[in-house]
């Protein structure tokens, strides 16, 4: 197994599944909690970090307390699952506090910032749903957290849904360089989700799972070549990344967290050039009629509205175009 890619459990800490901080030796600029509640409750110490908190699975609510104001109660309206659309997040600036009481499963993208920002709301029918790529690359992002739709200080987060069969991440890319106007860089998470295909029902025995592949740009070594599935976390500090492939069978769910050390939270990348030229190939290619995922007529997570994703692939801009 590559040394950046941790199994679940493997990074447990103080009711909390996972944590990934700057504890890991080459890790400085994200982080990310992952909890599974029962009724139970994790706690948020306040410092020198922004976050932003994506209800995976359930329903929440989060008593925070900002600085110099008063104690804050906001319920975050859950969904079945990851695959049943977008879900209510909420950003919390540096030297935040915060309590998450309920039931299900919660990620906590994290960033270390030396600025204060104040605490935003955006409701599952306000995040912007994009439908990217074509043919056999096409999947669907959830934009709460980029540049244009978060006022943050580094953090850049958002969630990717990958139908069976398809590529993500795809074609490889990196942003481990700061050049101006064209790469920044920025430390990047992958937290993964698998589950058998939508509309599947006939699959007692089944392992979701996906593959994922990260390799060297330059002279630092990496590579990753790993199955993964569910709570599964990889770490990519530099180097190409991509392909995520969504085995047959099994649909492929990422919350990516994203920061660095540049000025500019810009989320730029480059293509490794021996592959950027597919994206040629997606124009005239019909979109993958099976997006957009949103939530499922039988789905009982207290709920959050339907998001209107647009029915024709959006054009990939290039800061946001790779995953």
């Amino acid at each position: 197994m590559s040394e950046w890619v941790y199994r679940p459990g493997e990074l447990a800490e103080n009711g909390w599944e996972s944590v990934v901080d700057d504890r890991i030796d080459g890790w400085k600029h994200t982080g990310l909690r992952i909890a599974e509640l029962d009724g139970t409750a994790v706690e948020l110490s306040a410092g020198d970090v922004e976050r932003m908190l994506v209800p995976l699975a359930g329903t929440f609510a989060v008593t925070y307390r900002e600085p110099d104001a008063p104690e804050s109660v906001q319920p975050l309206r859950g969904r079945d699952s990851v695959f049943d659309g977008p879900t209510d997040v909420l950003y919390l600036g540096t030297q935040t506090a915060a309590t998450i009481s309920g039931h299900g499963r919660i990620g906590v993208a994290e960033a270390p910032a030396g600025e204060y920002r104040p605490a935003a709301y955006l409701a599952a029918d306000e995040v912007p749903v994009e439908l990217r790529g074509a043919g056999r690359s096409s999947r669907q992002v959830h934009n709460f957290g980029v540049p244009g739709a978060l006022d943050a200080v580094k953090l850049i987060v958002c969630e990717v849904i990958t139908p069976a069969e398809n590529w993500s991440s795809y074609p490889p890319h990196k942003h481990d360089e700061n050049r101006p106007g064209s790469e920044t860089r920025l430390e990047e998470i992958y937290y993964f989700e698998t589950a058998v295909s939508r509309g599947v029902t006939a699959a007692p025995q089944a392992e979701p799972f996906a593959l994922f592949a990260t390799y060297a740009s330059d002279e630092r070594p990496i590579s990753i070549g790993e199955r993964v599935g569910s709570g599964d976390i990889a770490l990519v500090p530099h180097g190409y990344h991509g392909p995520a492939v969504a085995a047959p069978g099994y649909d492929l769910y990422y919350l990516n967290v994203m920061a660095g050390p540049d000025a500019d939270r810009s989320w730029l990348i480059s293509d490794d050039p021996a592959h950027g030229w597919v994206r040629q190939t997606w124009e005239g290619q019909e979109f993958d009629p099976r997006l957009p995922y949103l939530r499922t007529q039988t789905a009982t997570a207290t709920a959050a509205p339907t998001a209107t994703a647009p029915s024709t692939p959006t054009t990939p801009t290039p800061e946001r175009a790779s995953q």
